[in-house]
This record gives structure tokens, C-alpha cells and sequence, in this order.
């Protein structure tokens, strides 16, 4: 993947979830944290709220889309999950670029055939690394996970191009215009510490302490981010 790209007119950020309430470092919710990833590369989103139903009757309405993550589980019995799959087929259907990041990565992949569970290796929390397989680029990557739930099998005609011991289906893609990955890119430090704490009671302490002393490892969430725009900016036909 290269990062010489040429932004969408419009990309639409499909909001399946959002920060906790009061959480720190959480200003402006998704919608400022992937724009503040995704701004650099030249684009500019659009926010569509899926749990309030706000979803386009007409998919070419945008360039392309992002996926965020949520808090939920993609097989939760939510009334809003089975719109949001449906407009996940007729964006692919259609053709048009989309990025799916944690939630957004396992809805597509339940929205295509695939399957989703929570994972048996437990939560994955903090810094995380990566074996990556692609065409030309770097081998490995290092980004912010959190996570309980995990793809544990693919869609039809997807391809691994991440993995990890804990999490052997952290990205895939279908073709040129589907690019989804497990981790969270937009992700801050101090947003990810602020979840560990959180979830301390939930996970325990020792879970919580070992990725605590990850949280402030360099990431690569700006390569990600290039890899983003790139999907994005493959054109439609």
C-alpha cells in the first residue's frame, strides 16, 4: 500500500457506537477522532449515526465510508445492527470504498458471511503487535487494540493481511474496496488509558497493568491512516 492518494469528494463516517460517557480525553466523540487520524490525507467526514437509524437511501451519496467501533457485540439482539448490515451489502454491492475499524471490521465481516465471537484468548487491550501480509510494505505493525470479540471466520473471497497470536483475523480486505482492521488507529494514549481503567473491574488488574505499560509504545497509526485514504480513494465504477 502506498500513501499517494487523492481524497473522495465525500466520506460518509458511519457511527456505530460512541465513547463512554464522561470519558477523558474524549472531546468531540468518534467524529473528532478519525477526522483528527484522517484530516492529514485530505478528507473530510460526514457523520450518519446507524444506532439512530440515520442511515442514506442512496449509497452513492458518498465516495466511500468508515466504520467505527461501538461498545456493542455485532450478534447483540440491537434493532439497529440488522439496517446497519444491510447498508454494509449495498455499499459493497455498489462498489464503494469503505474502511472497517474494530465493530466496523466485524460488521462487515457478519454482513458478508462471515462470523463473529467473543474470543477465547480474552480481552486484547493496549498496545498490540502485528504480522502483516502484503504485496509491498512493512512486515509488522504496532497499534491501540480493545477488544473482547474477534472474526473467527472470513467472508467469501476475503484475505488476511494482519494477524497476531491473539487475534489471527485482525484485518481483511475483499478486493480493493473493502479494508477493515481489528485495532483502533484513532485512537489517543490517554483515550485508551481512560478505557482500561474503565474496564479494570471487568478484565481485572492484571490484564489491566499489562496494557497499561503498553499504552505509551510508539504506534503506527499514521501509516494506517495513509492506508485508509488510499482505500478510500479508489474510484467507483
Amino acid at each position: 500500500m502506498s500513501s499517494s492518494t487523492t481524497a473522495p469528494r465525500r466520506v460518509g463516517l458511519v457511527l456505530l457506537g460512541a465513547p463512554p460517557p464522561g470519558a477523558p480525553h474524549a472531546e468531540g466523540g468518534y467524529l473528532a477522532m478519525f477526522d483528527a487520524l484522517l484530516a492529514p490525507h485530505g478528507i473530510a467526514l460526514e457523520p450518519i449515526d446507524a444506532r439512530a437509524g440515520e442511515l442514506p437511501d442512496d449509497v452513492g451519496a458518498y465516495d466511500g465510508y468508515v466504520l467505527t467501533g461501538s461498545a456493542s457485540s455485532v450478534y447483540d439482539d440491537e434493532p439497529w445492527i440488522a439496517p446497519a448490515e444491510d447498508l454494509l451489502r449495498r455499499i459493497v454491492a455498489a462498489g464503494i470504498p469503505v474502511a472497517g475499524i474494530c465493530f466496523g471490521h466485524q460488521l462487515l465481516a457478519q454482513a458478508l458471511g462471515g462470523r463473529v465471537e467473543k474470543a477465547t484468548a480474552g480481552w486484547g487491550m493496549g498496545v498490540h503487535a502485528y504480522d502483516l501480509d502484503l504485496p509491498d510494505g512493512p512486515a509488522t505493525m504496532r497499534l491501540q487494540a480493545m477488544h473482547q470479540d474477534q472474526v473467527v471466520a472470513l467472508p467469501e473471497g476475503a484475505r488476511v493481511w494482519a494477524r497476531s497470536e491473539h487475534c489471527p483475523i485482525a484485518g481483511f480486505t475483499v478486493g480493493d474496496r473493502v479494508w477493515t482492521v481489528q485495532a483502533h488507529p484513532e485512537f489517543t494514549a490517554a483515550f485508551a488509558a481512560g478505557l482500561v481503567e474503565r474496564r479494570r473491574p471487568v478484565v481485572g488488574d492484571a490484564v489491566a497493568d499489562a496494557a497499561t505499560a503498553t499504552l505509551a509504545d510508539p504506534t503506527d497509526h499514521e501509516r494506517v491512516a495513509a492506508w485508509i485514504a488510499e482505500v478510500l480513494a479508489v474510484k467507483v465504477q
